[in-house]
């Protein structure tokens, strides 16, 4: 959400970032908003007005009872009651258009980065560099279930009798390479300085609605019926609404959390949902990065982000590239994001495999994070990235370490998770 004085001095820029955006929809919003609030304003300072009066006058009517004038003090009071009513009216009236103005403001996107490139969807995205050469062994590549079913690793089948499509049973050595991934992940989060987090794996409405727009909850947010609470996409909102209306001390910045959790997405529109494979499922795990910072330390703990990812796989031995995302691309609350993708030698092409993105003040707006200042309290900055998110990311893991009897190779800094481990062989039957 943006800083409504944005609107109220410069409602072209803000136009400007809506049609950068191709949302051009949502540009009679802007106009509507500073209507609303111009009427809201002007019942405020009517009811201050109001509120001003009535205490002059309610001074007056203790000075006229005790000087026994209880027929002019009345008469004052009867002022007052219609000087409460008209009050109330006017609350009433601010509450609705308050309301409204909030409704308008959440649906208007954030002001982009000057360095993001224009573009309608992501197949305008930029490539920005390339890590480690790929691959392209010199036998074919199967589909990823059938290398994982070749070494027991998985069972599509007995999930989908139990939960339906999208869902996985990971068994034996597969199993293990999970766990070591999200493990190795976890060390070497805290390794850079960040703290280790286990969160709350369901959250409120109002910090659903604090840390993503109403589109992005409507597509991703399982709902607990019943209950005001929300199964989590990502560990970035519990972790970001941690802070909910909090005032940070500026001695305490940056935070910075390392965190694991499950992750539960409907997927919604998503395609091939119901294909056997992995990359697009209801649940799974994710070791994610969170940053509340300083607003002028944004743009450097945005590089140190993204760069952590791309060291992170290159160190699995997995070649990737990273992509600046184009304006369409990029959700509402985001100022830029960059995506990091794996290379996939059965497709010849690389697929994302995590998303970095700086949120500027948006969040913090939303939830209510400042930072103590000596001239008054101003929003924090969050940004957030995906350290790894297994089972996609394993897809990677078993093409690029694939041996042509259908052993997965195991990198020489993950065996001390696989119990020294080198290789995965194929179970044999």
């Amino acid at each position: 959400m943006i800083d409504i004085k944005l609107i109220r001095t410069n409602p072209d820029l803000v136009k400007e970032n809506i049609k950068k955006k191709f949302q051009d929809e949502k540009l009679p919003l802007v106009d509507e908003v500073l209507e609303l609030d111009e009427k809201f304003r002007k019942i405020k300072l009517e009811s201050d007005n109001l509120r001003s009066q009535r205490n002059t006058l309610s001074s007056q009517i203790g000075q006229l009872m005790r000087e026994k004038k209880v027929e002019e003090a009345n008469k004052i009071k009867e002022q007052v009651v219609e000087i409460n009513n008209k009050i109330a009216e006017n609350d009433v009236v601010s509450d609705q258009l308050a309301n409204r103005i909030k409704e308008i403001m959440f649906t208007i996107p954030n002001i982009i980065d000057d360095t993001v490139p224009i573009g309608k969807d992501d197949s305008e995205n930029v490539e920005i560099r390339r890590y480690l050469t790929p691959k392209t062994p010199d036998f074919e590549v199967p589909y990823h279930i059938d290398i994982i079913e070749r070494i027991g690793g998985i069972d599509l089948d007995g999930a989908r009798k139990v939960s339906g499509s999208g869902f996985y049973y990971l068994e034996g050595d597969f199993a293990r390479l999970h766990s070591a991934v999200t493990s190795y992940a976890r060390d070497f989060m805290i390794d850079k300085g960040f703290t280790y987090c286990v969160p709350p794996f369901m959250v409120r409405s109002e910090v659903v609605n604090g840390v993503m727009s109403f589109k992005e909850m409507d597509d991703m947010m399982y709902k607990i019926e019943g209950e005001d609470l929300y199964l989590i996409g990502t560990s970035e909102h519990s972790m970001i609404g941690k802070f909910i209306d909090t005032i940070l001390e500026k001695d305490n910045l940056p935070y910075k959390y390392t965190s694991y959790s499950p992750c539960f997405r409907k997927e919604k529109g998503a395609h091939g949902i119901e294909e056997r494979g992995i990359y697009r499922i209801h649940q799974f795990e994710k070791q994610e990065m969170i940053i509340v910072c300083e607003p002028e330390d944004s743009k450097e703990w945005f590089e140190k982000l993204y760069q952590y990812t791309v060291e992170f796989f290159t160190s699995l031995e997995i070649p990737v590239r990273t992509l600046e995302c184009c304006s369409g691309d990029l959700a509402d609350l985001k100022v830029k994001s960059i995506d990091v993708e794996a290379w996939s030698p059965r497709q010849q092409k690389y697929f994302e495999v995590g998303s970095c993105s700086n949120l500027g003040d948006a969040q913090a707006r939303r939830l209510g994070i400042r930072i103590r200042g000596e001239n008054g309290n101003y929003y924090a900055h969050t940004l957030n990235n995906t350290v790894v998110a297994p089972p996609r990311m394993l897809i990677a893991f078993v093409e690029n370490h694939l041996n042509e009897d259908g052993s997965i190779n195991i990198p020489k800094i993950l065996r001390p998770y696989m119990g020294g481990k080198a290789i995965i062989s194929v179970k044999e039957k």
